[in-house]
């Protein structure tokens, strides 16, 4: 176990707004404040055989992928993606998966193909809501969304290192049932040509936080960040961190995350 700051979001009456462009006049990019806490964050390794994706919300698998460039976003798509499906439906169980976006993160950008890789979210967030869960799969499967939607479905996130240990800017995940619904705030993400809406998250002393200490290139976390089912672990809150016990000359945090709907 460490010790480490989570950026929670502060209390606030009005709805959260972030922009990702610049915004119209007389209006900031974010009206938040972050509400930064001291946090114990376990170590999931203790624990990792008896974690599941509908108890505590996440797990961590072992996974070696054939693709050599995690950069190359043609063999993402191309070949990781199916390679990430197939994870997935093996080990939830489900029917049908489909890997439908992801990206990629460095927390320096010294290398040429970091320089297009977006920074670690310092931020304790889910990706998605009640509301922006069920019109991700409207937006991409069409006529056949509402059957779909019909039935269980779930989003389903896989982190996994491109080179590791990961020392700097692990992930922290937070086990879905220390997360009261009060404490998930629906905040919208303003982009220049569309809108989503993702949790922030709200401190609470129940929340129990855990990550996986010094994860490796060959191993790879899923985490759920929507279930439709409303008995089984829905959202699964995350936040990168400092690692108090990090070697300071630790290499920078080399990471890409694949988010997957899934359909059981």
């Amino acid at each position: 176990m460490v010790e480490s700051t989570l950026n929670y979001l502060a209390p606030m009456a009005e709805r959260p707004c972030y922009y990702f462009y610049e915004p119209p006049a007389g209006t900031p990019w974010r009206n938040t404040s972050g509400d930064r806490r001291m946090v114990a964050i376990e170590d999931g390794r203790e624990i990792s055989p008896r974690l599941s994706l509908d108890e505590e919300g996440f797990v961590l698998v072992r996974h070696v992928t054939a693709v050599d460039d995690l950069y190359d976003p043609e063999a993402v798509r191309g070949t990781y993606y199916r390679e990430v499906e197939a994870l997935v439906k093996r080990v939830s169980g489900a029917s049908r998966v489909l890997a439908f976006d992801h990206n990629v993160r460095a927390s320096t950008k010294s290398a040429p193909a970091q320089r297009l890789a977006k920074e670690p979210v310092r931020f304790a967030h889910n990706d998605y809501t009640e509301r922006s869960g069920p019109q991700r799969v409207r937006d991409l499967l069409g006529e056949e969304a509402e059957t779909l939607l019909g039935g269980r479905f779930a989003v389903v996130n896989v982190w996994k290192p491109i080179r590791g240990p990961v020392e700097t800017a692990p992930l922290a995940v937070c086990d879905a049932r220390s997360i009261r619904p009060q404490d998930l705030v629906p905040t919208d993400l303003v982009y220049r040509d569309r809108a989503g809406e993702v949790y922030s998250l709200t401190f609470h002393p129940s929340h129990r936080w855990f990550y996986f200490p010094r994860m490796t290139s060959d191993e790879a976390m899923m985490l759920k960040c929507y279930d439709s089912d409303r008995a089984a672990a829905r959202f699964t809150a995350h936040s990168a961190f400092d690692d108090p016990t990090s070697p300071a000359d630790a290499p920078p945090r080399e990471s890409i995350e694949v988010r997957t709907l899934v359909f059981f």
